[in-house]
């Protein structure tokens, strides 16, 4: 049986499987983590041996102008046709360069060892969550209310007295009997002096009566028999109509649903020849390579102050500041002229070059 192991790094340690016709014990989940992993580890691999190709050709193109420097000896000291009021620096080219189309292997054909994971369903199914049992339960008594009449005194016999009866009548009594008398009187001639006399005159009185009111005897008082009735009330009454019962009650048993997983199918492995994988990709080939050249600048013996503001306002103007606009070359200024040849891919340095000022459209 041909065994393989494969390597792969997880949680920071390497962890080798053994791969056989069978299978490797990984769940497809795992499978899957550690896959993604892999990839993300040969992606920076890929970078990282980019990133030295390039550092690699940097320093070669840095030995090859230094060689060329010495094979040119001592002709090339000088700026060559360099006119009086002129400023040069030797200045490193950087290589050009052209992209050329190739088709690369990238993996040879393999073969590879493919796992089935095993199948699972998920059913409901019915299961005893409480058995049967009994129970005794005790039936209170029942009760009722009834009414009763209740004797409170028997009857009675009682002597009840009848008293008198009297009526009022009227009469009338004499009160001044019918008598004469001698009252004043009046005439045609009054007493005018005293020695007139007075009118004098015989009046009968009639006889006086008053009517009174009196009670008299109508019936006497006598006494009678009166039968007084028994005195009875309702009060009501709790009796008992049936007795407490004692009964077994039985208590069904109780079912419930849960979901089961089964497996359907077990876990199988078979045999993927993968064929060879090509990649068309660009490859960068070197058409000039880099040197040291002499190129004109702006120095201290040509540079004006009229210049510099000139530098700083087309700065401005291509959207890089260069701070304030005073012609003086400060760190805030050369940023910006960085910043600019970069954009346009010029030699980034620290001059001002004549190409910086072409570009920029200001004249030398």
């Amino acid at each position: 049986m041909e065994i393989k192991t494969k390597s792969f790094f997880t949680g920071g340690l390497m962890v080798m499987c053994a791969l056989t016709l069978s299978a490797c014990a990984t769940t497809p989940k795992t499978d899957n983590t550690m896959t993604q992993k892999m990839a993300a580890i040969e992606e920076q691999e890929q970078s990282l041996t980019a990133q030295q190709q390039m550092l690699t050709q940097k320093e070669q193109e840095l030995a090859m102008a230094q060689k060329k420097q010495k094979m040119m000896g001592t002709s090339d000291l000088f700026p060559p046709n360099a006119k009086s009021g002129e400023c040069y620096a030797r200045i490193f080219i950087p290589s050009k360069y052209t992209f050329e189309t190739e088709t690369v292997l990238t993996h040879d054909p393999k073969e590879k060892i493919k796992i089935i994971p095993a199948r699972y369903e998920t059913v409901e199914e019915t299961v005893l969550a409480k058995e049967a049992s009994t129970k005794l339960i005790v039936e209170p008594a029942q009760y009722k209310w009834i009414e009763e009449t209740k004797m409170v005194s028997p009857a009675k016999t009682m002597l009840v007295a009848v008293p008198a009866v009297y009526k009022t009548i009227t009469e009338k009594v004499l009160v001044r009997a019918a008598h004469t008398e001698w009252k004043k009187g009046t005439g045609p001639i009054q007493k005018v002096n005293e020695t007139t006399g007075e009118i004098m005159c015989l009046v009968t009185e009639p006889a006086v009566y008053k009517t009174i009111s009196k009670q008299v005897l109508k019936t006497e008082a006598t006494t009678r028999e009166v039968i007084q009735p028994a005195v009875t009330k309702i009060i009501k009454k709790r009796v008992l109509v049936t007795p407490p019962v004692t009964k077994e009650i039985v208590i069904p048993a109780e079912y419930g649903k849960v979901n089961v997983t089964r497996m359907v199918s077990s876990a199988t492995s078979e045999k993927v020849t993968q064929p060879a994988v090509y990649e068309t990709v660009q490859r960068r080939v070197m058409t000039n390579a880099g040197h040291l050249e002499w190129t004109q600048i702006l120095c201290a013996t040509n540079m004006t102050q009229v210049k510099i503001s000139q530098v700083q306002r087309a700065l401005l103007k291509a959207g890089y500041n260069p701070g304030s606009i005073d012609g003086v070359i400060g760190s805030q200024t050369m940023k910006a002229v960085n910043k600019f040849q970069a954009a346009k891919k010029l030699s980034v340095t620290k001059y001002l070059t004549i190409e910086t000022l072409q570009a920029l459209s200001v004249g030398m």
